[in-house]
């Protein structure tokens, strides 16, 4: 990327980020998990580490809409519930951030969000009875340090919550409410530390100048998606999602 200005980018590659733009809308406010398909493109079209900061700035935008849309769905106690080790987990990934390069960055987030989808179908399937009642204090810990950790390094922990949310049985509008205000505030609170670490660029916020519109348009249209989505179908579709975009970042 050349400071100062857009980056050098060829017609396919200006194409993938429009379509990566829209995705990050749609998936704030109708299919969570779906964001990972973004991160993939991002990082597969610009260097891996510069693609986070340029991402971010973008989901924060859509962020404001989900925001608007669901804030009043939100479980306030699940989110505190999550707090401490999410704080513990966006550390972590500052200082892992610090020393790993592009390729190291990839293949970790690939790792834990496999895992983490492989623990919960098998919890899911072996114990039903306990998927249905709340997370255990134990899983917001793990989850939440694992989520602070994949959001700080590559954007990429809207799976790793989806599945906790996923697990608290959450309705689709309560999953999008508190996953709103979840990655607003967690996402903002990423802005000084992507700014220290180099990940957010001149050239990166003049190519989110030119991607906002899409971002706007995913996000508007996911809203009147969600409204008529079937729950089944909704939690199916986030698991696939993570999964498709998971097995790419180990690719």
């Amino acid at each position: 990327m050349e400071s100062g200005l857009l980056p050098d980018l060829g017609p396919l590659a200006w194409v993938l980020l429009a379509v990566a733009a829209v995705i990050v809308g749609l998936g704030k406010t109708a299919v969570p998990g779906a964001t990972t398909i973004a991160v993939a493109i991002f990082a597969a079209v610009l260097p891996a580490r510069q693609s986070t900061g340029t991402l971010l700035l973008l989901l924060i935008v859509a962020d404001v809409f989900a925001v608007l849309a669901y804030r009043r769905h939100a479980d306030w106690r699940a989110l505190l519930r999550l707090a401490p080790a999410v704080i513990v987990g966006l550390g972590l990934g500052v200082v892992f951030l610090a020393f790993a390069d592009d390729a190291g960055v990839k293949r970790v987030i690939g790792v834990i969000l496999l895992v983490v989808i492989a623990i919960t179908l098998l919890r899911r399937r072996m114990a039903p009875a306990v998927a249905d009642a709340a997370p255990h204090p134990v899983a917001a810990a793990t989850y939440g340090s694992l989520g602070g950790f994949t959001t700080m390094v590559a954007n990429a922990a809207g799976p790793v919550m989806s599945m906790y949310f996923l697990a608290a049985r959450f309705s689709v509008k309560q999953f999008l409410g508190t996953a709103a205000w979840f990655f607003a505030l967690v996402n903002l609170s990423k802005v000084p530390f992507s700014i220290g670490l180099g990940l957010i660029t001149v050239p990166g916020v003049l190519l989110d100048l030119v991607l906002v519109p899409l971002v706007i348009a995913g996000a508007l249209g996911g809203r009147w998606i969600a409204d008529r989505i079937d729950q089944a179908l909704f939690e199916r579709l986030v698991i696939i999602f993570t999964i498709v975009g998971a097995v790419y970042l180990l690719i």
